[in-house]
């Protein structure tokens, strides 16, 4: 198994995620469940993207040609970070509900870039077995966290 792999399996987890909490965001009437929804999107997006940051990107840092696609994965990072924070800060269940769609939506559009133009790259990058040894490490740290 790739990270590359690992990371478009987790993408589907998180589309599937987010076609649910899209779904539930209609019944959503108060700021407390916005901003919860809004913290369980935060917790997944933010140890998936440690893993890409920290396994995938840096590994692939050194041979980007060209340096615009990983300003944008950053720049889009940052874009998907800031909606989530700004449910926080609504001062109304209609702004959250919309803010926490804009990120979901930031998020999908972040996914299929990425599976189209990032991982590739990482695989004609990176040999098999770094690929392969990325994957690994990831296992453990997986295996390593604690249940629940």
């Amino acid at each position: 198994m790739k990270i590359t792999e690992i990371l478009v399996a987790e993408h589907r987890i998180f589309l599937s995620v987010f076609d649910q909490i899209e779904r539930a965001l209609s019944g959503v009437t108060t700021l407390t469940e916005a901003r919860k929804l809004a913290r369980l999107v935060e917790g997944m997006l933010e140890s998936h993207a440690g893993t890409e940051t920290e396994l995938a990107y840096l590994a692939l840092d050194h041979v980007l040609q060209d340096k615009d696609q990983l300003d944008r994965l950053h720049e889009e990072h940052h874009e998907i970070d800031t909606s989530l924070h700004l449910v926080h800060l609504a001062g109304d269940v209609a702004r959250a509900r919309l803010m926490l769609q804009t990120a979901l939506g930031a998020s999908r559009r972040h996914f299929a870039f990425e599976e189209q133009s990032v991982f590739p790259l990482i695989e004609s990058a990176l040999q098999s077995e770094t690929l392969a040894g990325l994957a690994a490490t990831w296992m453990q740290r997986f295996e390593a966290q604690p249940a629940g």
